[in-house]
This record gives C-alpha cells, structure tokens and sequence, in this order.
C-alpha cells in the first residue's frame, strides 16, 4: 500500500518504530524530521534502551547542527555520505522523498558560516 498524505506516511513511520523499539535488534532510525527523532527517543526511552541500542541515520549536509547536537547529548548518530558514481541521483532521491528534506538541505547550505 503507498501512502498518499504525509501524516499517513508519519503515522506509519511511527507504528514501525514501535515494532522495532519493541523488539530485539538494534533500531536503525533514518530521519531528519525533528519530529520524528523525538519521537524516536521517547519510545527508545519507553522500552528501556540505552544510546547503544539504538541509532539515528541522517546524511551528510542535511541538518548538520542537529547531527553535532545529537551527538553531543551522547545519542549515536550516523552519518552517511553518499559517493561513488550514482551519488548524485542517490542524493536528489532521498531529497525528493519528502518535501521537508530539501527545507533541511537549503537551511544548511544558507545557514553555513
């Protein structure tokens, strides 16, 4: 089934969460919705798991403040970066995936120093 609205896509997102947070592997959470890493950490917190039993997946460039702050709050965060020949259609693919992303993007790039 393919969602078609966003919330729906969220919502299932989060029922996926809840299956995984639950369950006995190592949660590999890739999002760069503020909302949706927070939600993420409250149910991490809710099955009892430590910052090493599970991990959030963001790319290179997008929201890179949120990655060190993560991070800093001693959260293990991986980052990925994508290379090789088909990097930038892989790149532009996550981009397109949700609308937000690009936001994501264009406010590291502007935000910069």
């Amino acid at each position: 089934m393919a969602y078609r609205s966003a919330a729906d896509v969220d919502l299932s997102y989060v029922r996926c969460l809840k299956v995984l947070m639950a369950g006995d592997g190592l949660p590999m959470v890739a999002t760069h919705d503020p909302r949706l890493v927070a939600i993420a950490r409250h149910l991490a917190q809710r099955y009892e798991r430590s910052v090493d039993d599970y991990e959030l997946q963001m790319l290179y460039g997008v929201r890179p403040h949120a990655q060190t702050d993560l991070a800093a709050r001693g959260l293990r965060v991986r980052v990925y970066l994508p290379y090789g020949t088909e990097w930038f259609g892989y790149f532009m693919r996550r981009l397109a995936e949700r609308p937000a992303n690009l936001m994501f993007f264009a406010r590291s790039l502007l935000t910069r120093g």
